[in-house]
């Protein structure tokens, strides 16, 4: 993302900003499937701060689902030209659209529900040192909710985030 059009930024980048007294603030949470499958723990959040809220849950992926997929190689589904690539080293994040997901707050766990493990596992990862871009973002909301329409997908503004999936808890 160029600075000049940045709208996503992680929350520890924001001085300004806080969770809101009235959510939980999930970084540090662990996050599973429907399955009770770990797939992570949150490092982050996403916001879209023209929305002033998050999109977002970023995920440093467990390492045994990284090992289940390191060597293997998958569909690339950024790619409209069907290459395949490898994970490179250093891809340990993904992200997972904010309501996707269900809060615990008694036992601090994030269920994702909706999403399989196998799913995650074939979700492409992103380096947290390069972010990512519109783009990864399209290819990871394809991964989770492949029956959905492509054209939904294709708004390149604040658009983008009014679908159920970014509705926040």
């Amino acid at each position: 993302m160029g600075n000049k059009d940045k709208n996503l930024y992680r929350l520890d980048e924001l001085t300004d900003y806080k969770v809101a007294s009235n959510y939980s603030d999930v970084r540090g949470w662990k996050i599973v499937d429907a399955d009770n499958r770990t797939i992570g723990k949150i490092d982050n959040l996403w916001v879209n701060k023209d929305m002033q809220r998050v999109v977002y849950l970023d995920v440093k992926v467990d390492k045994v689902l990284i090992d289940d997929s390191r060597n293997e190689v998958h569909d690339a589904i950024a790619h409209d030209n069907g290459r395949e690539f490898i994970y490179k080293e250093g891809d340990s994040h993904l992200i997972i659209p904010i309501g996707s997901v269900n809060i615990n707050k008694d036992t601090k766990i994030v269920m994702a529900n909706s999403i399989s493990y196998e799913t995650f596992r074939k979700t492409g990862r992103y380096d947290i040192q390069h972010n990512f871009d519109r783009n990864y973002e399209r290819s990871v909301l394809k991964s989770y909710y492949p029956d959905e329409v492509q054209a939904t997908f294709d708004s390149n503004d604040d658009d983008f985030y009014n679908r159920r999936e970014f509705d926040g808890h």
